[in-house]
């Protein structure tokens, strides 16, 4: 199955977290691990539809790794993948 956002809508595919410290202390799943805000877009919407009829461009494409607002966006579960669906006002920069 395929996610096709609408509007200004970006499906990110969150970075996974380290199971593993740097020291190499094994982290359970019951711990509170810090919230990333760091992933990769798998699908973009064809932009917000203006008040005169043409669509606001869409500053990121598929493939490119963005930071965006930790907080933001909507977690989903597709085929057993989990997925954050951001507008792209909650994209806060492009890693390069």
């Amino acid at each position: 199955m395929q996610i096709k956002p609408l509007g200004d809508h970006i499906v990110v595919k969150a970075k996974k977290e380290a199971e593993i410290t740097a020291s190499g202390i094994v982290l359970p799943d019951t711990i509170d691990k810090e919230k990333k805000a760091e992933g990769e877009v798998v699908a973009i919407g064809p932009g917000k539809l203006l008040e005169n009829g043409n669509r606001a461009q869409i500053e990121v494409v598929v493939g490119q790794t963005v930071l965006y607002k930790k907080w933001g966006g909507d977690d989903v579960k597709v085929d057993g993948e989990e997925y954050k669906i951001v507008n792209q006002e909650d994209i806060l920069a492009i890693l390069e």
